[in-house]
C-alpha cells in the first residue's frame, strides 16, 4: 500500500546516499514523493518510482514545506480553471437552443435554419473540439522544449479569457438576423477554446510531474470539482427557471472571473519557496535505461550546453515504452466511462416518471447523472491524496480497469428509454442507476488519477512534462473512442 507523506526527509542526500536508502524497508523515496511501505509485495512498484535518482538535489539544498498548502490550493484552482469554462460552455444548453432558434418568433422559412443547426449542433461541437484537442496535444508535445511553459500557459489562459469575453458580449446581442454567422463564430470559438484548454491542462499537468505526487492529485481533483460546480449550476438554473440569457450571462461571467483568477494564481506560484525548489532546472538524463547514471559534473555546472538538449523534441519512443501499461489503463478507463456517460446514463428515466413529480422528471437526470457522477468522480480523485494503491507496476491496476467493463450491461438493463431491441428492464428500481453511477464515478476518479499521477513519476524528470502531454493524449484517445462507440451502443439497446 502506498500512503503519501506530505513532507520528505529534512535534508536531501547525494546520489550515493539515496541508493543506500533504496534498500531500506521503512521508507522509499522517489524524486517527487516519499512512500511508506506496508509490505515487500510492492517492492517492484517502489523501484519503478525510484528510477529518477539523478534528480536528487545537491546536499546543500533543503526540501521546503508547502506552507499553508499554498501550492496545493493553487494547483487545485488551476484544475478547476482548466475545465470549468468548457463545462459552462456546454452546460448552457438551453441558451444555445434559444440562440439557434433565431432568438424570437422566426418566419416559417427561416425556422429550418435553426432546426438544422440544432439537430447537428452537438455533433459539430464534438468534431470541432476533438480535432482541435488532438492537434493542440501534438503541437504541445513538439513545443515542450522549444517554448517555455510560462509562455504556453499564459498564452492559453489569455486566449481562453478572450474567447469567453467575446461570448459574454454576444449573450445580449440579437443574432436572429445572422444565425449561420453566429453558429460559425460559436463553433470556431469552441474549437479554439478546446484546443487552448488542452494546451493549458497538459502543460500544467506536465509541470506537476516535477512536484510531489499530491500536487498532481490536486490538479486532477480540481478538474472534477469544475464538473461538480457546473452540475450544481445546472440544477440551480433549472430550479430558478430564469431567463436563458441571464443564466448564460451568469455562466460566462463566472468563467471570466475564474480565468482571470487562474492567471493571477499561476503568476503567484513561482513566488512560493516550495514551488521554486521543484521548478529548478533538471539535470539531463544521459541514458534512458534501467540503470540511471548520475551526472558527473558538480551541481553548480551548467545542466546542458545551450541549444543541445533543451531545444530538441522530447524522445517519444522511450516515453511510450515506459508508460505503455499506464497508457492502456487511461485509455480503457475513459473509453468505458465515455461509452456510458453521458450517452447511456442521460437516457435512463425514473420508473415513477408518470407520477409527475419534478424529482422524477425535471431533476432526475441532472441529479442522478450529472451531479452524482461528477461528485463521485471528485471523491474518487480526492481519496488518492491519502492512498495510492495499487502501484504503477502492479497487475492489479489493469485488472481493476478491465473489471469496469461489467458496468456496461448494468446500465443497459436499467430503465433506458426508448428501447428498441432490448425490451427487458432488469433493474426495477431508481436506486440501481444511482448505485451504478456512483460506482462509475468513484472508480473513474480513483483509478484514472492513479494512472495519470504515476505516468510522469516513472520517467526522468526532464521528460516529466512531455510525459504529462502523452498521458493527456491517452486520456483524449479514450474519450474519442468511447464517444464514437457510444452511438453504436445506443443502437443496440
Amino acid at each position: 500500500m502506498y500512503l503519501h507523506d506530505d513532507i520528505a526527509g529534512p535534508h536531501c542526500r547525494p546520489h550515493t546516499a539515496v541508493v543506500a536508502m533504496a534498500s531500506e524497508d521503512d521508507f522509499h523515496h522517489s524524486s517527487n514523493s516519499t512512500y511508506r511501505t506496508a509490505s515487500s509485495s510492492v517492492h517492484a512498484d517502489q523501484e519503478a518510482l525510484l528510477e529518477k535518482l539523478f534528480d536528487r538535489p545537491p546536499p546543500s539544498l533543503q526540501r521546503p514545506k508547502d506552507r499553508f498548502h499554498g501550492a496545493y490550493i493553487i494547483f487545485f484552482s488551476l484544475g478547476i480553471g482548466g475545465l470549468l469554462p468548457w463545462n459552462f460552455f456546454i452546460t448552457a444548453k438551453e441558451y444555445w437552443v434559444f440562440k439557434f432558434r433565431n432568438c424570437s418568433n422566426p418566419a416559417a422559412g427561416e425556422d429550418s435554419v435553426g432546426s438544422d443547426i440544432l439537430n447537428y449542433f452537438e455533433s459539430y461541437l464534438t468534431v470541432a473540439s476533438t480535432v482541435s484537442s488532438v492537434l493542440c496535444l501534438m503541437a504541445n508535445f513538439l513545443l515542450v522544449n522549444r517554448v517555455p511553459i510560462r509562455v504556453r500557459v499564459l498564452a492559453s489562459l489569455t486566449v481562453m479569457l478572450t474567447i469567453f469575453l467575446v461570448m459574454t458580449v454576444l449573450v445580449k446581442v440579437d443574432t436572429s438576423s445572422w444565425t449561420y454567422g453566429f453558429f460559425a463564430v460559436t463553433i470556431v470559438c469552441m474549437a479554439v477554446l478546446s484546443g487552448t484548454s488542452t494546451i493549458f491542462n497538459s502543460s500544467i499537468f506536465g509541470m506537476t510531474g516535477s512536484f510531489p505526487m499530491r500536487n498532481s492529485q490536486a490538479l486532477i481533483s480540481g478538474g472534477a470539482m469544475g464538473g461538480t460546480i457546473s452540475a450544481v449550476a445546472l440544477l440551480v438554473d433549472l430550479a430558478a427557471s430564469s431567463d436563458v440569457t441571464d443564466s448564460a450571462l451568469a455562466f460566462f461571467l463566472t468563467a471570466d472571473v475564474f480565468l482571470g483568477l487562474c492567471v493571477g494564481l499561476y503568476l503567484l506560484l513561482p513566488r512560493l519557496e516550495y514551488a521554486r525548489f521543484y521548478l529548478r532546472p533538471a539535470w539531463p538524463a544521459h541514458v534512458f535505461s534501467g540503470e540511471v547514471q548520475p551526472p558527473q559534473d558538480p551541481p553548480s555546472a551548467p545542466s546542458a550546453a545551450p541549444g543541445s538538449h533543451d531545444s530538441c523534441i522530447p524522445p517519444l519512443r522511450p516515453i511510450l515504452k515506459r508508460t505503455a501499461g499506464l497508457g492502456f489503463c487511461v485509455v480503457f478507463l475513459f473509453f468505458i466511462t465515455s461509452l456510458i456517460f453521458p450517452a447511456v446514463s442521460t437516457n435512463i428515466e425514473s420508473l415513477d416518471k408518470g407520477s409527475g413529480s419534478p424529482w422524477t422528471t425535471k431533476f432526475f437526470v441532472p441529479l442522478t447523472t450529472f451531479l452524482l457522477f461528477n461528485f463521485a468522480d471528485l471523491c474518487g480523485r480526492q481519496v488518492t491524496a491519502w492512498i495510492q494503491v495499487p502501484g504503477p507496476r502492479s497487475k492489479v491496476l489493469p485488472g481493476l480497469v478491465l473489471l469496469r467493463t461489467c458496468l456496461l450491461p448494468l446500465f443497459m438493463f436499467c430503465n433506458y428509454q426508448p428501447r428498441v431491441r432490448l425490451h427487458t428492464v432488469v433493474f426495477q428500481s431508481d436506486l440501481y442507476p444511482v448505485l451504478f453511477t456512483s460506482v462509475l464515478g468513484l472508480s473513474n476518479g480513483y483509478l484514472s488519477t492513479l494512472a495519470l499521477m504515476y505516468g510522469p513519476k516513472i520517467v526522468p524528470r526532464e521528460l516529466a512534462e512531455a510525459t504529462g502531454v502523452v498521458m493527456s493524449f491517452y486520456l483524449c484517445l479514450g474519450l474519442v473512442l468511447g464517444s464514437a462507440c457510444s452511438a453504436l451502443l445506443v443502437h443496440l439497446i
